[in-house]
C-alpha cells in the first residue's frame, strides 16, 4: 500500500479546495498518510483528513506527545538529539516521514525552507513530489532536479537567499545534479 507525506508551510492555516480535493483522493485511494503535528498547514491537513473519515494516518511528532492530533490516530514519536524547539529538533520527524514515504505531497507558500527541505530530502530519497503552490493555485511535480529548478524559480531573490542562508540550497541542488548526472553516465 502506497504512504504519502503530506506537509505544508506553517504560513497556511487555510486550505485550497484543489489540495483538499488531492487529499481526499488519497484517503479514497486507501492509501498511508503521514503528517507532521505543528499548527498551519499540518493541523489544517489533518482537519481535512479528519473530515474525510481517514482512518489510515500517523501523525508523527518530536518529543513526548503531539501538539496538534485532530483524529486521534496513531502516532510515531521521533526522540531527537538536538535542544527541543530548535530547527533540527523538528527536522527530525520530517526526515523520518520522508522515508517512511513512497510520495509526498507539499503545500507551499514559496519561502518556506521546512516545506522546501521536505522536497529535497524526498528527492534525495528518488521519491516524488507534487507541490501545490499556494499563491499560484498550481501544481508543480518535482521528481528530479529540472522539476526542482521549476519549483525554485517561485521564490522571489529575497526567499532565495533565505533558503540559502538557512539549508545551504544551492549546495543541496548541486549535490542532487551531481548525483543525477553521475546515475545518468
Amino acid at each position: 500500500m502506497e504512504t504519502v507525506f503530506i506537509a505544508g508551510s506553517i504560513a497556511i492555516s487555510r486550505l485550497n479546495p484543489l489540495i483538499e480535493m488531492r487529499i481526499r483522493n488519497v484517503v479514497e485511494k486507501g492509501w498511508n498518510v503521514v503528517v507532521g503535528d505543528a499548527d498551519g498547514a499540518d493541523s489544517s491537513i489533518q482537519a481535512c483528513l479528519h473530515s474525510a473519515g481517514a482512518t489510515l494516518v500517523t501523525v508523527y511528532c518530536s518529543g513526548d506527545r503531539p501538539r496538534n492530533n485532530l483524529g486521534d490516530w496513531e502516532t510515531h514519536n521521533v526522540f531527537p538529539s538536538a535542544a527541543p524547539g530548535t530547527r533540527a529538533f523538528f527536522t527530525a520527524k520530517d526526515i523520518e516521514m520522508a522515508m517512511a514515504a513512497d510520495y509526498g505531497l507539499m503545500i507551499w507558500d514559496t519561502k518556506s525552507t521546512g516545506t522546501l527541505s521536505n522536497v529535497l530530502e524526498l528527492l534525495s530519497q528518488k521519491k516524488k513530489s507534487v507541490v501545490f503552490i499556494n499563491k499560484n493555485k498550481k501544481f508543480v511535480t518535482v521528481s528530479d532536479v529540472v522539476g526542482l529548478e521549476t519549483l525554485i524559480g517561485h521564490m522571489s531573490d529575497h526567499a532565495r537567499q533565505k533558503a540559502e542562508d538557512k539549508i545551504r540550497l544551492k549546495a543541496k541542488i548541486a549535490a542532487l545534479s551531481n548525483e543525477q548526472f553521475s546515475l545518468s553516465i
